[in-house]
């Protein structure tokens, strides 16, 4: 799996941010293994995959494949190739297989549900958590509420499309990374919109 094939895969991670996640995936997955909340079609579980190889462990990612409020017909960021005119709806699932399958990433574990659900019934802890699903407050403090507390000290929390600036994109991401920092987890890293912080 090479990083410039992941690149060409269709999805919102730069390159840059890309390769932060799969170093970040390199170092934590030695704690334990990783989940993902917000698959789309896979571009960033795969960066993930790629790290979490390195120390043989597992890539959980949850998603109902339905999309987002963006993605839906007629929304910003609606997409043809992923909307099932059959069923009327946003099916990201189908292209996102494809995209495992051709990469032959068999460490990663594909969920199809709503994250809360999954997170009421999961009991094993884990080395990093990485949010990206819905960017609403209430989805992305449902995600931060279910999630962080399954993640091991010294584990990481990931989270994506971080934006100080209103101007610039949704506050959801920034507001449960302010309320992290608040709350036992210091900045490792950050590039750009997505940044790492470790759980004291």
């Amino acid at each position: 799996m090479k990083i410039r094939e992941i690149e060409e895969v269709k999805g919102f991670m730069p390159k840059h941010e890309g390769e932060a996640l799969l170093n970040w995936a390199k170092i934590f997955s030695n704690i334990g293994p990783i989940l993902e909340v917000g698959t789309y079609c896979g571009k960033s579980t795969l960066y993930l995959a790629k790290g979490a190889a390195t120390n043989n462990q597992y890539v959980f990612t949850i998603d109902h494949h339905s999309g987002s409020e963006e993605h839906q017909l007629n929304e910003e960021y609606f997409d043809n190739e992923i909307y099932d005119y059959s069923k009327n709806r946003v099916n990201t699932f189908p292209l996102f297989i494809k995209n495992v399958n051709k990469f032959k990433a068999n460490n990663i574990v594909p969920i199809i549900s709503e994250s809360s659900e999954i997170a009421s019934e999961w009991s094993s802890n884990l080395g990093m958590v990485f949010i990206d699903g819905g960017h609403s407050i209430e989805s992305a403090y449902n995600d931060f509420n279910s999630w962080e507390p399954k993640i091991l000290t010294g584990g990481s929390l990931v989270i994506h499309d971080i934006f100080e600036n209103p101007d610039e994109g949704g506050q959801a991401p920034y507001e449960i990374y302010k309320k992290a920092l608040k709350n036992n987890y210091d900045l490792y890293q950050r590039v750009d919109t997505i940044a790492c912080l470790i759980k004291n």
